[in-house]
């Protein structure tokens, strides 16, 4: 004599149901060792994007002013961490520009991006200073801050 053994639409999904519970909980267990970079983050240097902007207004006698500026006009980093410095030029043709106190220099001209990667060693507020705009005579002053904690 022979068992017969139905099987229902039912059991299928059942089966079906605990089998995905399975693997879920597996993939979970094993999310660390299946994607490293996720699990641990990597010390990696932080992105810091600038842009120079212009602001531009008539007065009431009809003469034109304007005036140069770093956007954001201050950033805040901590001391030891690597920071890389993107700035795009926006407005103004050029502006070649120092941060003062720590040796770096560089250009940012209209359309292009230019990238400085620096770590600061001191607590600090250091000037990122544009030289062709350097005070009010010069549409200015262009001047940006960043803070190291």
């Amino acid at each position: 004599m022979s068992k017969i053994i139905v099987i229902t639409r039912t059991h299928l999904v059942l089966a079906a149901l605990a089998l995905l519970l399975v693997l879920t909980s597996l993939l979970y267990m094993n999310r660390a060792s299946l994607v490293p970079a996720l699990a641990e983050p990597a010390a990696t240097e932080r992105s810091i994007h600038m842009v120079t902007g212009e602001f531009k207004s008539t007065t009431s006698d009809g003469k034109t002013i304007e005036a140069y500026r770093w956007d954001p006009g201050t950033i805040v980093v901590h001391k030891g961490e690597k920071v890389k410095l993107s700035i795009y030029g926006v407005n103004g043709e050029s502006h070649p520009f120092f941060i003062e106190g720590m040796g770096i220099s560089g250009e940012v001209k209209k359309g292009k991006e230019t990238v400085i990667t620096f770590t600061p060693k001191e607590e600090g507020t250091y000037r990122l200073i544009c030289m062709t705009h350097a005070d009010i005579a010069h549409n200015g002053p262009m001047i940006g801050y960043i803070v190291v904690d």
